[in-house]
């Protein structure tokens, strides 16, 4: 009996052992199935060298043996000295010098301080795998990338792979408060234990680091933007540098948020004006004691003036007045301040403006370590946005891209939208600021108008769930972000096919099937969503869910009906010559494109006309008949989805299959959600019937009205 016993609870521990949780991310090595492929790998990396003794190069020697033991299946002896045996060689020319006759001069000048190379060279007859770089961070992401192909089933012959980071700072800002609340997260609370530090550093950090280098993330900004003066007090300054500690021989800086009244609030200055010179010295000052504790500290991130947050303008000073105060507090330290533009009033005419009218004066008028942070759109992270007009709009000030991978107005963790489509959509945006191919990614990787420092944000969507992000197909955003900060030409098939292989199999019809329902995903959402152009008419303060109709908050702007504008006419905000000339802070060959009814396309026509409920669309269908067809084509989308994913079985987990299963339910009771709630409260302007062949509202628009979610994740502000 005890036997017995003993038998099933060891049954138990195995299979909780293999049970996939998601916990690995896109990191899991586990034994190629392909025979021919293994064979042929183990054949080219039958013997292994790292050189270097820094904590990077044991980063790099640690997952090169996690990752092949268990890709190749086979134990791996890693070597610091190469003996002439053929193999793989990962070190920069300073640690063995032979390389330098190995690779090119010009390969590695253009790898740069952080990029790599991969070559196939032949050293003394026998040909070897040299991974390289003029830095031990370019030799642990060249790694990184080695891993990957390796897991894509890539082939490894005559390798010439020449890698470097088309963008700088590229780092994820995490909206984490010092109590662990995530401010708009939906995966749990946060990662960083602030109670237990600095004593205790867990190692869920390092995993995090490993996660980030993987994909060539070098920063995280680890609070709040809506900050708490308490950070920068010395007491979580210590925790901070802990942090930062763990984070370090990965390549990854920490970055801190600061309130702009901290000199009040924990200094007892009675000001913060940026021109008071006691305000200056408090700052330089606190500067410094935040490099005594964390030497590689990246800056400060700063949301001032905006949704009640102090700033510049409480004393009558501009935000380049604030900013330059800190910019030269940090400028002995080559740290940076990345200054939100992320602004808007009750008295602004039109929401959208307000980024543009404060921000466009200042061009030029920014330090050199300053860069002004924008979101992707000019409202607020929606499923599809135009391109900021500020982008193109201050060629003399560096520009930061901040995009959102916490899902605030996506379906949270419940809905399955791959983000890198919205992604590519904004970068490679034509702002025609400089004549044509003025793309937004050429904007914000300096090359368009020759800036020397560059920056990507992504506003993560981490938390401390077991499988990180709370959906597993949310870890492809994550994912996505940090390939695209890397190299903003990579595609999003390219990125999916990637995730897919790494994250769960690299069976074809598997990869090819949940690649097309993932490059499908985005557009699907805004379909039963904000199709046609709609924006903003989630559920108030929460975001969880349509609420068109809500007209009760305490200013216009965060109100829902400010932004479609629906009346017995037709629908949508009118941003022509006509409107609030919103378009007029676009580009000439931009603005006239979108201007025009006959040339907008129908995915942007209401963010910039209010269009009769009659007029015909570019479709040949009326408006009220499109936004119909566009509400019920996404959720015959999710049920396709649905569909797609039950002939996945058969190739992956069961406990990854069941969750994604129950999910995408979740996904489909919340579309047919949102398309009877909008269909049914439009439907009240447009006095027209929803057209034949489409399935009824199974409840009344008073019912869809009635519902409440108090307990919805991430009330909050904006941010």
């Amino acid at each position: 009996m005890k036997k017995m016993l003993l038998l099933f609870v060891l049954c138990i521990f195995i299979h909780g052992l293999r049970a996939e949780n998601g916990y690995r991310l896109w990191l899991r090595y586990d034994k190629i199935t392909d025979a021919g492929l293994l064979h042929s790998y183990r054949q080219h990396i039958s013997h292994v060298v790292v050189a270097g003794s820094s904590a990077t190069m044991e980063a790099v020697r640690n997952e090169l043996a996690e990752g092949l033991q268990g890709l190749l299946d086979q134990k791996i002896i890693i070597q610091s000295v190469f003996s002439g045996t053929p193999g793989m060689v990962a070190a920069t020319p300073a640690s063995m010098p032979w390389i330098k006759d190995a690779v090119s001069a010009e390969d590695l000048r253009k790898a740069g301080t952080e990029g790599f190379v991969i070559a196939t060279v032949s050293r003394a007859g026998k040909e070897n795998i040299i991974i390289t770089a003029n830095t031990d961070a370019g030799v642990l992401y060249g790694m990184f990338h080695f891993l990957r192909l390796l897991q894509t089933h890539q082939p490894i012959t005559a390798l010439h792979i020449v890698s470097a980071p088309k963008i700088q700072v590229r780092i994820l800002d995490h909206w984490d408060n010092l109590n662990r609340s995530v401010e708009r997260g939906y995966a749990g609370i946060s990662i960083w234990n602030w109670h237990k530090l600095p004593g205790y550093i867990d190692p869920r950090y390092t995993d995090y680091a490993r996660a980030n280098a993987s994909i060539g993330i070098n920063g995280a900004v680890v609070t709040n933007v809506n900050a708490n003066a308490l950070s920068l007090t010395k007491d979580y300054l210590l925790k901070a540098a802990a942090i930062a500690q763990a984070l370090k021989p990965y390549h990854i800086r920490l970055y801190l948020t600061a309130r702009f009244s901290a000199p009040i609030e924990t200094g007892k200055l009675k000001t913060a004006d940026p021109a008071d010179s006691s305000v200056q010295r408090w700052w330089r000052e606190k500067i410094r004691e935040i490099y005594t504790y964390i030497p590689d500290f990246g800056g400060l991130l700063i949301k001032a003036n905006s949704e009640g947050q102090p700033g510049p303008q409480t004393y009558g000073r501009t935000h380049a007045d604030g900013a330059n105060m800190l910019a030269d507090a940090l400028a002995p330290y080559n740290g940076i301040v990345m200054w939100r533009a992320f602004v808007y009033s009750s008295t602004s005419t039109d929401r959208f403006r307000q980024a543009y009218d404060e921000f466009k004066p200042l061009d030029g008028s920014f330090r050199s370590n300053v860069l002004v942070q924008v979101k992707n759109g000019p409202i607020d992270f929606q499923p599809r946005e135009p391109f900021s007009p500020l982008f193109g709009a201050m060629p003399h000030t560096p520009l930061a891209l901040e995009f959102q991978l916490t899902q605030e107005y996506l379906g949270f963790s419940t809905h399955l939208v791959f983000e890198a489509p919205l992604f590519k959509e904004c970068l490679d945006a034509d702002t025609y600021s400089n004549g044509k191919g003025s793309t937004v990614a050429r904007v914000i990787d300096g090359s368009l108008n020759h800036q020397s420092i560059s920056a990507l944000a992504g506003v993560a969507n981490i938390g401390n769930e077991v499988n990180w992000c709370g959906h597993p197909f949310a870890q492809a955003n994550w994912y996505s972000f940090g390939r695209l900060c890397w190299d903003h030409t990579l595609s999003s098939a390219q990125l999916a096919d990637e995730w897919i292989r790494q994250t769960f199999s690299n069976e074809l019809p598997f990869v090819e099937a949940v690649k097309n329902m993932m490059l499908g995903s985005r557009e699907t959402m805004v379909h039963y969503m904000t199709p046609l152009g709609l924006h903003h008419i989630m559920g108030y303060n929460n975001h969880y869910g349509p609420a068109p109709w809500f007209d009760r908050a305490s200013r216009a702007d965060w109100n829902p009906v400010y932004f479609h504008k629906a009346d017995s006419l037709g629908i949508g905000f009118d941003r022509t010559e006509k409107g609030s000339n919103a378009l007029e802070q676009y580009a000439p060959a931009v603005r006239n494109i979108w201007a025009n009814r006959t040339t907008c396309d129908d995915k942007f026509v209401l963010w910039f006309h209010h269009v009769g409920w009659q007029e015909t669309l570019h479709s040949g269908n009326t408006l009220w008949n499109q936004l119909c067809y566009d509400y019920y084509q996404g959720v015959d989308s999710v049920r396709q989805m649905q569909r797609t994913w039950e002939r996945m079985k058969q190739y992956i987990d069961n406990e990854r299959f069941e969750e994604v299963k129950m999910l995408l339910g979740i996904q489909e009771t919340e579309a047919v959600w949102w398309r009877n709630a909008c269909v049914l409260y439009f439907q009240t302007f447009s006095r027209k019937p929803i057209p034949a062949g489409l399935e009824k509202p199974d409840h009344t628009l008073e019912y869809y009205k009635s519902l409440q979610f108090p307990f919805a994740p991430g009330n909050a502000n904006n941010n």
